[in-house]
């Protein structure tokens, strides 16, 4: 018989998935992790603002894998915050999503797993609880909003979002971005320039409508205020770093060109260090004597760290995983991570309430 379908063809099946209301009704947030989140979006806003001179510093897994590891990692993190709350704004990466270049595990939502089953139902379920117990602890959290859908399920208990160097320059993620509900940081393009990120801060200021998806997981249509808390993240590009200062020089133009806020997060991690965990703190090092020389422009730094140093691959078998050994890119340790934001409150301290950054 001749297959007479013209759609689908290449669709092998759908699974219907929980919606967001029911995950949230299974899984709430407490009122205290939302006056947590409320109190957290507040602090990095007013950091934007100027009216808060510490550094927020995103710092974290380059992913998640390992519910038990994150646990152990954000309760030292906790610790440390609190040491350093005078200097440092510490907020803690909890990525969920993976951009593939080409294929390769794309995070715990997707494939919670690790064995291509991608059981999204658990991944979904597993990371709003391993949100809830971060949370729990205090911690501000950040993640990349890669997926347009998959936000409804947790952004309630995000602090900060980052927009991908691949997805910048999306349209869709442009416009999920005017609705979400904490500031957003847009990265520069692969290829190191800028463009693809100050426009993505004027497109994501203004309203938007789109198709979308509701809390009880409908398609609608999305109608949107538009979010004034995006800024940009220099990451680097085309393998070359660009947290130095004439780069930064060059950024705040382009951004007061615009009319924009000269608000600049330098990414130490990825083209910055060449993907090498061992230039992480060099580049932190630089970027901290920029801050302690006048710059008023970098409010904030984001560090790839995990429990143990380097990254490892997703072996066959899944008991010879290396605990606390990202499975993405490599990362500092806890003991590297500890000493260099150390280092950094400890240099900042004196400089940053003198800081004009209004």
């Amino acid at each position: 018989m001749i297959d007479q379908r013209v759609e689908d063809l290449n669709i092998e099946n759908q699974t219907v998935l929980t919606t967001p209301e029911d995950l949230k009704a299974k899984l709430p947030a407490s009122n205290a992790i939302t006056q947590s989140v409320m109190q957290s979006r507040k602090v990095i806003e007013n950091i934007l603002d100027g009216t808060d001179n510490r550094i927020f510093v995103v710092v974290g897994p380059c992913s998640i894998h390992d519910p038990k590891a994150a646990l152990e990692y954000g309760q030292r993190l906790a610790k440390l915050a609190t040491e350093l709350q005078d200097s440092l704004y510490i907020v803690m990466r909890v990525y969920f999503e993976k951009p593939r270049t080409t294929v390769g595990w794309k995070g715990l939502i997707n494939d919670p797993h690790m064995n291509d089953t991608f059981d999204m139902e658990t991944g979904l379920t597993v990371g709003r609880e391993l949100m809830l117990e971060l949370a729990a602890m205090g911690l501000p959290l950040a993640t990349e909003a890669l997926d347009p859908i998959s936000p409804q399920y947790h952004s309630d208990l995000w602090t900060w979002a980052a927009i991908g160097a691949r997805t910048t320059e999306s349209q869709t993620h442009r416009e999920m971005s005017s609705g979400l509900s904490c500031p957003v940081g847009f990265k520069n393009g692969t290829d190191g320039g800028l463009t693809v990120a100050v426009n993505a801060l004027e497109s994501v200021a203004a309203p938007h409508s789109f198709l979308g998806m509701n809390p009880q997981g409908q398609v609608s249509i999305t109608r949107t205020c538009g979010n004034q808390y995006g800024h940009v993240v220099l990451r680097g590009g085309d393998n070359k770093p660009n947290y130095d200062s004439v780069n930064v020089a060059l950024c705040e133009q382009d951004l007061t060109k615009q009319g924009l806020k000269n608000n600049i997060m330098i990414d130490c991690s990825h083209a910055n260090s060449n993907k090498d965990p061992a230039l992480q703190p060099l580049v932190l090092d630089n970027v901290t004597q920029q801050i302690a020389e006048g710059n008023n422009s970098i409010m904030s730094l984001m560090i790839e760290s995990n429990l143990h140093w380097g990254n490892q691959k997703i072996p066959a078998d899944l008991a010879d995983l290396k605990y606390g050994v990202s499975v993405t890119d490599s990362c500092i340790d806890w003991d590297t991570t500890a000493k260099i934001l150390g280092d950094m409150a400890a240099k900042l301290k004196p400089v940053l309430p003198n800081r004009q950054r209004r």
